[in-house]
């Protein structure tokens, strides 16, 4: 059994592959917290997954309509996203490129 398939390793919520130690991830609020989401659930991922999220939908939507990681998943670009990223190692991490057309970079 390699080091990627050990079961003491959580998964990431969005892609479901482990997190291994090491790697960069984060606790993502299902709702976010300015839109009611403060002490709500959290689920850890990838930082990259993370990042993916947050250039895919505004808190708005997240809130509204993308707050279950199974919801996430069904979001057609992140859907796109997955498939992609869980063709990479475990421990992949790249800078995320670009946010959402005409949304404003949060810098």
């Amino acid at each position: 059994m390699s080091d990627s398939e050990t079961p003491d390793h959580p998964l990431c919520a969005l892609c479901l592959r482990p997190i291994l130690p090491g790697t960069p991830q984060s606790l993502h609020h299902l709702v976010p917290k300015l839109r009611g989401g403060k002490g709500g659930p959290t689920v850890l991922m990838h930082q990259i997954c993370h990042n993916e999220i947050h250039v895919t939908a505004s808190e708005a939507e997240l809130a509204r309509l993308w707050n279950t990681p199974e919801a996430l998943r069904s979001h057609p670009r992140l859907a796109k996203f997955v498939k992609w990223v869980s063709k990479r190692p475990a421990d992949f991490h790249s800078p995320t490129p670009h946010g959402r057309r005409g949304w404003r970079n949060r810098r």
